[in-house]
């Protein structure tokens, strides 16, 4: 028998059904549900590619009548150990060759940062727009960011496997902050006050042996986002998110608010060159690119990291808040090759996290008179949707969430999975935005028992 003659994407001449490749946390292509809903109003089929640990989840929801799971046509589930250089690498294309026998696979997208270098390989394989090699390769590495980025990146010793018993500590200046390169969501970063606390955390359980370990020196300073869309090179939309964080009441640095766009400043011209300048020694191609910042009073802008994925959290929504419409369609288009025509904020919009007791978690009441019912999605459930008001519609609260399940043990916020409670506000302009934020906070009960 022949073997029918092949495209680059899939079978060549044959009435195989367009596909698109979504790779990431299945949780996080759950919050982002609109990829699905897009895929499935262009007709176009969409494949999974996601980790061993959302399997029965994963097939679950693919089972069931509910959407957005139900959505997915088929999944494939990949082994590796996130922070691990090299994992999931050879299950993600073995999983996309044998799509590519059975579909015209048009497009490719990492919607979560654990496999933004495999879809780069596999986008470069399909010859399909991407980040491209060099940026996929560096943007879900920090160190290799650190190197290629040097301009912008505060110092760093790099620790490899296996040299943390040489570890150079007379080039360290404490306070200094410790993190693992490949992890995600903030896991392992901390802050390093001397040489005595560096030496017991590097010879820890904390790290995994063949994690490669950064010690860079501790910038203070506003933290920011950038966040910008990338097509053929070009950047056709960018805008600067203000960010709040804990490290103030301790050694962790874990996010608990984002405000988009940031208030008005000159700083922000500041913060747009910066990112312009990496993206372009990074040559990223087609993207949405999300860029931490650091700005030091008086200093110029210096890279946290750096990622050509979705951007975490509701970051997503909360453009879809101060534009009035998603971004995922665009980010598709980009992904397709399909021309962007960039949206411009209309309104201010905001994610709180609530800081909460340590215990049990038992309940979250919330009494003030705009908030929408409590929406718990906790273990892979999708967010609700999250829609816009119009331009100067009075401040207004649009989804309360509880990110972990009843009975859940709720401690100390060290990694962004520590977070238990969020709310998402918009408004025609900042001030009102402070006033909603401060009212929510008041409104918001969270029932913790001890342990």
């Amino acid at each position: 028998m022949t073997a029918p003659l092949r495209g680059p994407h899939g079978p060549r001449g044959s009435d195989a059904p367009r596909a698109f490749v979504l790779l990431g946390g299945l949780k996080v292509i759950l919050r982002n549900w609109r990829y699905l809903h897009e895929l499935e109003e262009r007709g176009v089929v969409p494949l999974v590619v996601t980790s061993q640990q959302w399997r029965a989840e994963c097939l679950r929801q693919m089972a069931s009548a509910t959407r957005p799971g139900s959505l997915i046509a088929e999944a494939r589930f990949v082994s590796g150990i996130v922070g691990t250089e090299g994992g999931f690498t050879a299950g993600v294309v073995a999983a996309v060759m044998e799509w590519r026998e059975r579909y015209d696979i048009v497009g490719v997208f990492a919607a979560g940062e654990m496999l933004v270098e495999q879809t780069g390989i596999v986008a470069d394989m399909l010859g399909l727009p991407a980040p491209g090699l060099r940026a996929t390769r560096v943007c879900r590495n920090k160190y290799l960011q650190r190197a290629y980025l040097a301009e912008w990146s505060p110092r760093a010793v790099i620790v490899p496997p296996g040299e943390r018993d040489t570890l150079p500590y007379d080039d360290v200046t404490f306070p200094a902050v410790l993190k693992p390169s490949g992890r995600r969501e903030s896991s392992g970063v901390r802050v390093v006050e001397d040489r005595a606390q560096l030496a017991e955390l590097v010879s820890s359980d904390a790290y995994l042996p063949d994690e490669t370990l950064l010690v860079e020196e501790q910038v203070r300073g506003q933290e920011y986002s950038v966040e910008a869309l990338v097509q053929d090179g070009k950047i056709v939309f960018e805008s600067v998110t203000h960010k709040r964080t804990n490290e103030e009441s301790g050694a962790y640095f874990v996010e608990l608010a984002h405000t988009v766009p940031a208030p008005p400043s000159p700083d922000n011209d500041r913060l747009l060159a910066a990112n312009r300048d990496i993206i372009e020694r990074l040559a990223v191609e087609n993207a949405i690119v999300h860029t931490e910042l650091r700005l030091p009073t008086g200093g110029s802008p210096v890279l946290k990291e750096l990622a050509v994925r979705t951007p975490g959290d509701g970051l997503l929504p909360l453009y879809h808040l101060t534009t009035g419409r998603p971004m995922e369609p665009d980010i598709l288009r980009i992904a397709l090759g399909e021309p962007v025509t960039p949206p411009e904020p209309v309104r201010h919009a905001r994610q709180v996290y609530v800081q909460t007791e340590h215990g049990v978690l038992r309940d979250v009441t919330v009494r003030h008179p705009q908030a929408p019912a409590v929406v718990w999605t906790a273990n892979g459930e999708p967010w609700p949707e999250i829609g816009p008001g119009t331009p100067n519609e009075p401040a207004a609260v649009r989804a309360v969430l509880v990110l972990k399940p009843h009975g859940a043990r709720i401690g100390p916020l060290t990694e962004s999975g520590d977070r238990a409670v969020t709310f998402l506000i918009d408004a025609p302009s900042p001030a009102e935005l402070d006033r909603l934020e401060a009212e929510m906070t008041a409104a918001i009960e969270v029932s913790i028992t001890a342990d």
